[in-house]
């Protein structure tokens, strides 16, 4: 900290720094930190540096990350080839405008950076204003003056703090996941379908299915998944958007910090360690929060049902369809380490939990409508199922089989109450256009000519063509005066 402090970062040996492994943090990477935070120091940076995250994700990433092998290409390729013709008869979404491919880990944390960034944006910039705060909190009077001008600073050393973390999470994600789509939101880029043959191999060691049929199921899932988003332009921006809307209301626990700092040994960082990836920092979630994350988990639960059914529909010809869909989703329901790791940095759990009851309202609608009438639930926003229909998909069913005959659909709750506001909105609106007119009700009101002796005389309806100078001396033939 005096070099730090001193602006001198060059003589600082990433050996002094090995204490520090009990956090699992690279001395290395942490030297990279220590110049970025010297870099705040010196005002050269301002904001959140992400290539920091990017390096540390990277780092993690292919340590010990290996190529894509031909042969696992060719494999890969085959089964997205296959894949996709039998997703052809699953589903009426269009197939993909860029091939699928095989990638390797560090490939992956490039090409899914982008939205890990925009995720945690709220988050870091929380932790933020936290350090903002707190360093204003305890600081003297006398020193308040100067303490103002060091918003800058906090933010970026608070943000820089935040980049390595969120690094370090995405690049042990990368070890995990098997393919673009499988931690449930749209990480990849648009379009884009992925396997990655590493972690795939770990994926099925233990499993005793053949790797053939393995591959095949993997490829439909990752194709249905990506085939919905490309399709459903609006659906990526919504889920994200949700992400973004429960992340925004985190705050830091400026106390549990303090106090975690007042006894911190940093002889054993392990408590350190513990608190960064429990959540400890991060306080109860509010209401807002709470509601916020219902709703995230039920579109999960809606998007991730539609994929298993479209891909067991598209599977069936598999010996071991099965056998495999039940591994994938205990799979998803606990989470790998990285996974937890990231609920605990953000505070968000991607857990689809009625997963099971969202698969059972699309198995529902796919017997009732058949493929295209369900598939054309996911054209507009408004047409999604909700919550309710995850509870009951009966009154679904019926909207849905009434518009596919043609008839007016059942009328529900909302439906009702609509209608009576209109009837009575309608009806007061009556009510005060008689209550202005002063003969309203009369006889002779609605035609208060017609008493007149000129009344509907023929030579009437072109008097005034006739004071202008005209010749007629009176209507054209069948030209009638209203009355």
């Amino acid at each position: 900290m005096r070099r730090l402090m001193s602006g001198d970062v060059s003589g600082i040996d990433p050996e002094q720094l090995s204490r520090l492994s009990g956090m699992q943090i690279d001395p290395a990477m942490l030297q990279a930190v220590m110049a970025q935070l010297q870099g705040a120091f010196a005002g050269t940076n301002e904001g959140v540096d992400w290539s920091l995250a990017e390096r540390q994700a990277l780092h993690i990433a292919n340590q010990d990350g290996l190529g894509v092998t031909s042969g696992q290409r060719t494999d890969i390729d085959q089964a997205f080839t296959l894949a996709a013709l039998w997703l052809g008869e699953a589903t009426s979404i269009s197939d993909l405008p860029r091939p699928p491919r095989a990638v390797t880990r560090g490939a992956w944390v490039s090409a899914t950076l982008p939205v890990w960034q925009e995720l945690a944006e709220p988050v870091a910039t929380s932790i933020a204003d936290a350090l903002t705060a707190a360093l204003g909190q305890q600081a003297p009077d006398d020193m308040q003056e100067m303490i103002a001008g060091a918003g800058r600073l906090m933010r970026t050393v608070g943000g820089s703090l935040f980049a390595t973390q969120l690094g370090q999470v995405v690049g042990r994600l990368s070890t995990e996941v098997v393919g673009g789509g499988d931690v449930g939101i749209p990480v990849m880029p648009d379009g884009e379908a992925a396997i990655l043959p590493q972690n795939f191999a770990d994926f099925g060691r233990d499993l005793e299915i053949p790797e053939d049929q393995l591959a095949l199921y993997l490829a439909t899932r990752e194709l249905a998944h990506a085939r919905l988003f490309r399709h459903a332009r609006w659906l990526r921006l919504h889920v994200i958007s949700q992400v973004r809307d429960f992340a925004r209301g985190i705050h830091v626990d400026t106390a549990a910090l303090e106090d975690l700092a007042s006894r911190f040994d940093p002889t054993q960082p392990e408590e350190l360690r513990g608190a960064l990836e429990s959540g400890a920092l991060l306080p109860e979630r509010s209401e807002e929060q709470t509601a916020a994350l219902t709703r995230l988990e039920n579109l999960l639960a809606t998007i991730e049902g539609w994929v298993d059914v479209v891909t067991e529909d598209a599977t069936s010809r598999l010996p071991s369809a099965g056998r495999i869909a039940e591994a994938v989703r205990r799979r998803r329901a606990v989470g790998g380490p990285a996974e937890q790791a990231l609920g605990a940095l953000v505070g968000l759990e991607l857990r689809p939990r009625r997963m099971r009851e969202a698969a059972a309202m699309w198995r529902a609608v796919t017997d009732a409508v058949g493929v295209d009438g369900r598939d054309g639930l996911w054209d507009y926003p408004d047409l999604m199922p909700s919550s309710e229909d995850i509870d009951d998909p009966a009154a679904l069913i019926a909207r849905l089989t009434a518009a596919s005959r043609g008839e007016a659909a059942p009328s529900d709750a909302m439906d009702d109450a609509l209608a009576q506001l209109l009837a009575e909105e309608a009806d007061g609106g009556r009510r005060d256009a008689e209550s202005e007119s002063p003969d309203a009700g009369t006889p002779g009101a609605a035609a208060p000519d017609a008493g007149r002796p000129d009344a509907g005389t023929p030579g009437d309806a072109a008097g005034d063509a006739g004071r202008d100078g005209g010749d007629d001396d009176g209507a054209a033939p069948g030209d009638q005066r209203p009355v």
